[in-house]
Protein backbone atom coordinates (compact mmCIF):
# COMPACT_ATOMS: atom_id res chain seq x y z
CA UNK A 1 0.00 0.00 0.00
CA UNK A 2 1.46 3.40 -0.97
CA UNK A 3 1.26 6.34 1.33
CA UNK A 4 -0.64 9.34 0.04
CA UNK A 5 1.60 12.29 -0.73
CA UNK A 6 1.46 14.95 1.92
CA UNK A 7 -0.51 17.92 0.65
CA UNK A 8 1.58 21.09 0.45
CA UNK A 9 -1.25 23.52 -0.33
CA UNK A 10 -3.66 24.69 2.33
CA UNK A 11 -7.13 26.07 1.64
CA UNK A 12 -8.08 29.60 2.62
CA UNK A 13 -11.72 30.60 2.65
CA UNK A 14 -13.06 34.15 2.66
CA UNK A 15 -16.47 35.74 2.65
CA UNK A 16 -16.55 38.90 0.55
CA UNK A 17 -19.28 41.22 -0.66
CA UNK A 18 -20.35 40.72 -4.26
CA UNK A 19 -18.93 44.13 -5.23
CA UNK A 20 -15.48 43.12 -3.95
CA UNK A 21 -15.60 39.83 -5.87
CA UNK A 22 -16.61 41.69 -9.04
CA UNK A 23 -13.70 44.13 -8.67
CA UNK A 24 -11.22 41.31 -8.00
CA UNK A 25 -12.51 39.34 -10.98
CA UNK A 26 -12.23 42.37 -13.24
CA UNK A 27 -8.67 43.13 -12.13
CA UNK A 28 -7.65 39.46 -12.39
CA UNK A 29 -9.08 39.34 -15.91
CA UNK A 30 -7.09 42.43 -16.91
CA UNK A 31 -3.94 40.65 -15.72
CA UNK A 32 -4.92 37.38 -17.38
CA UNK A 33 -4.95 35.60 -14.03
CA UNK A 34 -7.45 33.48 -12.17
CA UNK A 35 -9.18 34.92 -9.12
CA UNK A 36 -7.20 32.56 -6.89
CA UNK A 37 -3.84 33.49 -8.42
CA UNK A 38 -4.65 37.18 -8.28
CA UNK A 39 -5.77 37.15 -4.63
CA UNK A 40 -2.87 34.89 -3.57
CA UNK A 41 -0.31 37.18 -5.21
CA UNK A 42 -1.87 40.32 -3.73
CA UNK A 43 -2.06 38.80 -0.23
CA UNK A 44 1.53 37.54 -0.33
CA UNK A 45 2.78 40.92 -1.61
CA UNK A 46 0.91 42.74 1.19
CA UNK A 47 2.29 40.31 3.78
CA UNK A 48 5.84 40.81 2.49
CA UNK A 49 5.42 44.60 2.72
CA UNK A 50 4.29 44.38 6.35
CA UNK A 51 7.10 41.99 7.27
CA UNK A 52 9.74 44.13 5.56
CA UNK A 53 8.57 47.15 7.57
CA UNK A 54 8.62 45.22 10.84
CA UNK A 55 11.91 43.32 10.52
CA UNK A 56 15.10 44.95 11.74
CA UNK A 57 18.01 45.31 9.35
CA UNK A 58 21.11 43.61 10.71
CA UNK A 59 24.66 44.37 9.65
CA UNK A 60 28.16 44.19 11.02
CA UNK A 61 29.67 47.23 12.73
CA UNK A 62 31.97 47.62 9.70
CA UNK A 63 29.03 47.48 7.32
CA UNK A 64 27.14 50.06 9.39
CA UNK A 65 30.16 52.39 9.38
CA UNK A 66 30.45 52.05 5.58
CA UNK A 67 26.71 52.75 5.23
CA UNK A 68 26.96 55.86 7.40
CA UNK A 69 29.99 57.06 5.41
CA UNK A 70 28.00 56.86 2.18
CA UNK A 71 25.09 58.77 3.76
CA UNK A 72 27.45 61.48 5.01
CA UNK A 73 28.77 62.22 1.51
CA UNK A 74 27.23 65.15 -0.39
CA UNK A 75 24.57 64.23 -2.87
CA UNK A 76 25.38 64.04 -6.58
CA UNK A 77 22.95 64.96 -9.34
CA UNK A 78 21.64 62.12 -11.43
CA UNK A 79 21.59 63.43 -15.04
CA UNK A 80 18.45 61.48 -15.96
CA UNK A 81 16.57 62.90 -12.97
CA UNK A 82 17.75 66.45 -13.70
CA UNK A 83 16.48 66.08 -17.27
CA UNK A 84 13.09 64.78 -16.13
CA UNK A 85 12.66 67.53 -13.54
CA UNK A 86 13.63 70.35 -15.91
CA UNK A 87 11.58 69.29 -18.93
CA UNK A 88 8.20 71.02 -19.44
CA UNK A 89 5.13 69.11 -18.32
CA UNK A 90 3.29 67.33 -21.15
CA UNK A 91 0.31 69.69 -20.83
CA UNK A 92 2.52 72.75 -21.13
CA UNK A 93 3.23 74.05 -24.59
CA UNK A 94 5.61 76.74 -25.73
CA UNK A 95 2.66 79.10 -26.09
CA UNK A 96 1.47 78.71 -22.47
CA UNK A 97 4.97 78.54 -20.94
CA UNK A 98 5.53 82.28 -21.44
CA UNK A 99 2.32 83.43 -19.77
Amino acid sequence: MSRAAERKDHPLSMRLPEADIAMIDRAAGLRGRSRTDFVREAAVRAAEDVLMQALPIRMSPEGFDAFMDVLAQPGRPVPEMVEVLTRPAPWESEKTAGR
